[in-house]
């Protein structure tokens, strides 16, 4: 992709983007929540759609000249429902985030309960957390995971769940690295007479290709987003029964957005149709695969990994076992030197704070869409390792960063 016309009126911002470019080309994106989409994707994000407002929804537009921009939600919408089995979805929220905030806006009054999975134990800001606007408007109360085990226990949600008396109850991570019992949390949601909010915005593409099992059609709300496992249009997406939908529609348009960003609900159409393809199977099975190779090369170089493993497309690692010097800030800053980008992350029975937290948090989907398998994801494993192990050795990194640079050249990105 040129950046001629930019640069032909800012050289300043085509300077940015190009700069962008390179460094994702000769960098391994591992942050859980990123990924690399197609240039059909990117194509169809910086198409003419960018000009149009479309206030309301197909067939129902506050504004005129809005045939094609029906067109493209219409197919973004069906694709969604046949990738998730839903009923009804949504795919006009601007992120995951809205996502959520338009499910409480559709079922709860301020001040109404919120049970959630604790931040520090995986959860996400938009389930409650305090700086969060959930956690201002709404009266929060944490569940966690087993303090040995590193799993959700679901007799002590459950146990949770009738001492808060919540009147929704919020379920998905974004840093848990196994599989969720849905139905669990769907019978702890019953038992007190809540709804169940599932979030799946990391693993929307995992339960779209059947490795991870589906919220769909057991908890009352989905929400996800379009952008970590899944290579769409950077976005959100809300799914749920009939029996919400006009609640769901009417807290998304008018209650939480105006216009919805055409362009990037064309980026979803063209990303779930490519997901909708063979292809993506395989490669959302790969991710997995070498989520598991990345933890098994990191737990033989001394790494402890918590809940031990991996079942979706992350690993989390405890750094105080392995590297009690160490906070994970310092090792994603050195880790950053070389070339490997991923973010410190708080860890179960944090001891530190969440801006200098004990852990590390790794995702393989945006290494597999460069055509990573089990081979390249151990030796990446072992380049974090020696990095981890060799903090301020300027050597070391210097070698790891050619070690880095072999593995971008040999699969790029973005020809």
């Amino acid at each position: 992709m040129s950046y001629d016309r930019v640069r032909a009126v800012d050289e300043d911002v085509a300077d940015a983007l190009a700069g962008e470019r390179q460094r994702q080309r000769d960098t391994l994106a591992m942050i859980a929540s990123e990924n690399h989409v197609s240039e059909a994707v990117l194509a169809a994000q910086g198409s003419e759609l960018t000009n149009k407002y479309a206030e309301g929804y197909p067939g129902e537009r506050y504004y005129g000249g809005c045939e094609y921009a029906d067109d493209v939600e219409e197919l973004a919408i069906e694709r969604a429902k046949d990738l998730w089995g839903a009923e009804h979805v949504n795919v006009q929220p601007h992120s995951g985030s809205s996502s959520n905030m338009a499910v409480y806006l559709a079922v709860l009054e301020p001040g109404d309960k919120i049970l959630s999975l604790d931040l520090t134990h995986g959860g996400h800001l938009s389930h409650g957390h305090d700086a969060n606007f959930a956690g201002k408007l709404y009266d929060v109360t944490h569940y966690e995971v087993g303090a040995e085990t590193g799993r959700l226990d679901y007799d002590s949600l459950a146990r949770k769940a009738e001492e808060a008396e919540p009147d929704i109850i919020v379920s998905g991570f974004s840093a848990y690295p196994r599989q969720v019992d849905w139905e669990a949390i769907q019978a702890a949601a019953d038992s007190v007479g809540a709804y169940h909010m599932a979030d799946i915005a990391h693993i929307t593409g995992l339960v779209a290709a059947g490795e991870h099992p589906s919220p769909v059609g057991v908890a009352d709300f989905v929400t996800g987003s379009t952008h970590k496992t899944i290579r769409a249009g950077r976005g959100g997406l809300i799914m749920c029964g009939e029996e919400h939908a006009d609640a769901i529609d009417t807290a998304v348009f008018p209650g939480l957005q105006g216009g919805p960003l055409m362009h990037n609900v064309a980026g979803k159409a063209v990303g779930f149709g490519e997901a909708l393809e063979p292809e993506y199977r395989e490669y959302a099975a790969q991710v997995v695969q070498n989520a598991e190779v990345l933890g098994e090369a990191l737990k033989e170089n001394g790494f402890s990994l918590v809940s031990g493993g991996t079942d979706t497309h992350l690993v989390l690692a405890d750094l105080r076992d392995s590297h009690p010097d160490t906070t994970g800030s310092e090792a994603e800053e050195a880790l950053a030197e070389v070339g490997i980008v991923l973010n410190g992350n708080t860890v179960p029975g944090e001891t530190r704070s969440a801006f200098n937290p004990s852990g590390i948090r790794a995702g393989t989907p945006a290494l597999t869409t460069r055509g990573f398998e089990e081979p390249e994801m151990r030796r990446v494993g072992d380049l974090i390792a020696r990095v981890v192990d060799n903090i301020g050795d300027e050597e070391v990194y210097a070698d790891v960063a050619a070690e880095v640079q072999e593995l971008c050249d040999a699969h790029p990105i973005y020809e």
